[in-house]
């Protein structure tokens, strides 16, 4: 029996060493408001402070924990405090470091009092094609299982913000396609969320893998006037790592203060929760009969 209770102990020490001391899971009674939804390719996951796949820890000011005020869902999805890097559990296969998501939380705080506790729901993965994000495919499915899930404790989705291409820039026909496939993918996630109007807020390349980052970037530009509600925030000029690919933490935090301008100057009413809890319970029975 003591042995027994002895290798009980032993691993739930190795469990909780391997649990950062920050996740810390909040209970039903801190509602999430505002839920954002952060999807795309590497500069949305976030490699600022990141150099030869190792990350500095060093997090800016304007990127770190608002306590109580900024949760996200983690992979096991549960709200728990959000901290850099918001993608860790998420973007496994990479080393992620500051992305564009804490500081756009901590702007809308600064700068709105009413927004209410923030819920940030992180979907990037580095090194993803649009083709690879379409209707049906394993990325598309963990993201509406993922928005399903930050709704079962109540708030609603405030946006999406977008931030991809940069592996697009690569071949020619992908460069080509990639206006209608994105605004396919928009179209197909409001279909999928039944959020006719939801906001989506893109980032337009400041960088590429390939030699098409023109053709891609003309295309993100051309597709806020092809669809509405979509924002294009322009990254273009903001300070890279060495390796021109990725932004700097300090970009990062730059990037991450203009989705939150474009964000709040989209709005033409504060936000209310409840005008939208019809639509809110509609998502819920869709995510229902979606995975079952």
């Amino acid at each position: 029996m003591f042995a027994f209770l002895w290798l009980m102990l032993l691993t739930y020490a190795r469990l909780a060493s391997a649990t950062d001391s920050r996740d810390v899971t909040y209970p039903s009674p801190i509602q999430v408001r505002n839920i954002f939804l952060l999807a795309g390719q590497s500069n949305m996951s976030g490699r600022g402070g990141v150099i030869n796949r190792t990350w500095d820890g060093v997090v800016p000011p304007e990127s770190r924990p608002s306590t109580r005020k900024i949760l996200r869902l983690s992979a096991r999805q549960t709200w728990v405090e959000a901290h850099e890097p918001l993608h860790k559990d998420i973007d496994v296969n990479n080393t992620c470091g500051v992305g564009p998501g804490m500081a756009f939380a901590n702007a809308l705080i600064q700068k709105d009092s009413s927004i209410g506790v923030i819920g940030l729901v992180p979907c990037a993965v580095g090194g993803t094609k649009i083709s690879e994000w379409g209707r049906g495919s394993n990325l598309y499915n963990q993201l509406v299982r993922r928005a399903g899930a930050a709704l079962k404790g109540g708030g609603i989705i405030t946006a999406l913000l977008w931030y991809q291409g940069e592996s697009d820039t690569v071949v020619y026909e992908d460069a080509k396609l990639y206006k209608m496939r994105l605004e396919r993918l928009f179209r197909h996630l409001r279909d999928d969320l039944q959020l006719p109007a939801l906001q989506v807020i893109q980032v337009a390349l400041a960088s590429g893998q390939g030699a098409y980052v023109d053709v891609v970037r003309k295309a993100q530009l051309g597709v806020g006037f092809a669809l509405p509600n979509v924002q294009t925030v322009d990254a273009y000029g903001l300070a890279m790592e060495p390796d021109s690919l990725h932004l700097s933490a300090s970009a990062q935090v730059q990037l991450g203060e203009m989705l939150a301008d474009t964000f709040l100057q989209s709005l033409p009413l504060p936000i209310h929760v409840q005008s939208c809890a019809c639509r809110t319970t509609t998502f819920h029975n869709f995510v229902f009969r979606f995975f079952t």
